[in-house]
């Protein structure tokens, strides 16, 4: 008879690895991961991806759903702490302030947070009638002035990633996909800003622009927002200008002092 010793049992370390490694997988790529395509991806077997994902599930790192997997709040949360710490808040702060004061209305800086978009900062209208933002709050990308700007800059294969997936109507003007959201997001790219009437809120009023991060990519934007009639088509296109502009500098400052 042969002795066999059985394989030691992953230690604390490869196990945490192997947590990490899953997690990694749904940091900019699809909504939904499987079992069995982690486990192909990572080269473990489907029982150990079912172990770590079901951890990760009861501390509402990931949720369970029809299609799959996906990032829960616990990693949302811990997202956004992490864009809170980017030196982009500290580039932005100074030049939304200005933005704010420019135009009299409320400014705001969002991040790009695994397919969605979250409010990170802003600086409020001095004006009794306005609007503010909460912060922290996921929005999806397509509604909206601050997230349009973000998808219309996305690679193209995560950009049409989000695309092909239904997309909900949070007001009765919200672009909800074929050609019409697609011309938008091609006019959104050549103007280099987005502009919004009542598509995420009601009655609201925004313009927006792209952040750019030290890697050149997308990582969240600008806007300019306050109630829908104050965004008359000369106050809009003076906006342009300044978003625009003031995105450019904050980019630039984030870049230079990656």
């Amino acid at each position: 008879m042969t002795n066999q010793t059985a394989a030691p049992a992953p230690g604390g370390t490869e196990v945490a690895g192997r947590v990490a490694d899953v997690l990694l997988l749904f940091a900019g790529g699809p909504e939904y991961l499987g079992v069995t395509a982690i486990g192909r991806e990572l080269g473990i077997s489907k029982a150990v991806v079912y172990r770590i994902l079901q951890s990760l599930v009861s501390r509402e790192m990931l949720e369970a759903g029809t299609s799959g997997y996906r990032l829960g709040p616990a990693a949302v949360a811990l997202g956004v702490s992490a864009l809170r710490r980017f030196n982009v808040r500290t580039a932005a702060a100074p030049v939304l302030r200005r933005l704010r004061d420019e135009t009299g209305e409320t400014t705001t800086l969002s991040g790009l947070v695994g397919d969605e978009r979250v409010y990170l900062d802003q600086f409020e209208s001095p004006r009794e009638v306005k609007m503010t933002v909460e912060v922290g709050r996921r929005f999806p990308l397509h509604a909206g002035s601050s997230g349009r700007v973000i998808l219309a800059f996305l690679p193209e294969e995560r950009r049409e990633a989000v695309l092909a997936r239904p997309l909900a109507a949070l007001t009765d003007r919200t672009v909800t996909g074929g050609p019409a959201l697609r011309a938008e997001l091609a006019e959104t790219v050549r103007e280099g800003v987005g502009v919004s009437f009542g598509e995420r809120q009601a009655d609201a009023g925004s313009v927006a622009a792209p952040l750019f991060g030290p890697d050149g990519e997308v990582h969240g934007s600008i806007s300019v927002c306050g109630p829908r009639h104050r965004f008359t088509p000369e106050a809009v296109e003076r906006y342009r200008t300044l978003v625009r502009d003031a995105a450019e500098e904050i980019t630039r400052t984030w870049t230079a002092h990656r």
